[in-house]
């Protein structure tokens, strides 16, 4: 580990960095996956998600040598360090192989137990939304801040589903249900990233999900919660990317939005 350890700055701009070429990467390749695997009954991972963790793997370790990695195509490596990166190296894999454009490089840096750095990169829009803890959160240059909507029937929502039908699956239809009589509608794009900063930049005044990973929500954590938004599980309690239950929204409608779902969980 260099001296650049507890320097957020310059971390953020390797994050920055690192996630654009990645994007780059991405974007050149989209529609051309050729070698498509499965990670069970439809998770699919390509060519270019591995590839794009390549490229950004190799950028953090030649700046951070030694630097723990906890990666969605590559699993764990000196996750026991101080000094974490978590990334999914292409959030929305599905989409990107049917050229629907909603997928995103996702990287956010933990450092002694605390998200500290977040980076989430949507190629295709050209759109970089990034915070370092305690700094606010920014798309491309510009600070950013959570709706203001203030009645969940006035709000517009998102969501996602797991790929596999377990009990979550099921229980999110229910819930679904119940919200879409209570707002002014529910998207459902299919890549987490892009639906927790939107949280944040006010595109979307609210957001939940269950069953997800640790990179799929790292970086949106850090994102909403510096752009003033409000985080916790779908008890309400202490939100956490090592959990199965995400609640992220403007802070003034959630605890509307948790009073459906603790229904149903």
């Amino acid at each position: 580990m260099n001296d650049f350890s507890n320097d957020l700055k310059y971390i953020l701009q390797v994050a920055i960095n690192s996630s654009k070429a990645a994007g780059d990467f991405v974007l050149k390749n989209m529609q051309k996956a050729t070698k498509i695997d499965f990670k069970g009954r439809v998770n699919m991972v390509t060519g270019v998600d591995k590839g794009s963790q390549e490229i950004i793997v190799s950028e953090i370790l030649k700046e951070f040598p030694g630097a723990g990695i906890l990666a969605e195509e590559s699993g764990e490596s000196n996750v026991e360090s101080d000094f974490k990166w978590i990334i999914d190296p292409l959030d929305g894999t599905t989409n990107f192989v049917h050229g629907f454009p909603c997928f995103a490089v996702s990287i956010a840096v933990e450092i002694n137990g605390r998200i500290k750095v977040a980076v989430v990169h949507d190629p295709y829009h050209q759109e970089t939304f990034y915070a370092i803890e305690g700094g606010g959160a920014y798309l491309n240059g510009s600070k950013i801040r959570v709706s203001q909507v203030n009645r969940l029937i006035n709000s517009l929502l998102a969501t996602g589903f797991p790929y596999e039908l377990n009990e979550y699956f099921y229980k999110n239809m229910e819930i679904f249900k119940a919200l879409y009589q209570k707002c002014q509608g529910i998207r459902r794009a299919g890549a987490a990233t892009i639906d927790m900063c939107y949280v944040a930049c006010g595109r979307f005044d609210g957001y939940w999900e269950f069953y997800l990973n640790p990179w799929d929500v790292a970086a949106g954590y850090l994102i909403v919660k510096e752009a003033g938004g409000k985080l916790s599980n779908a008890s309400g309690r202490e939100f956490s990317i090592y959990g199965h239950e995400y609640v992220a929204t403007n802070g003034l409608i959630h605890d509307e939005i948790l009073s459906v779902i603790k229904n149903f969980v």
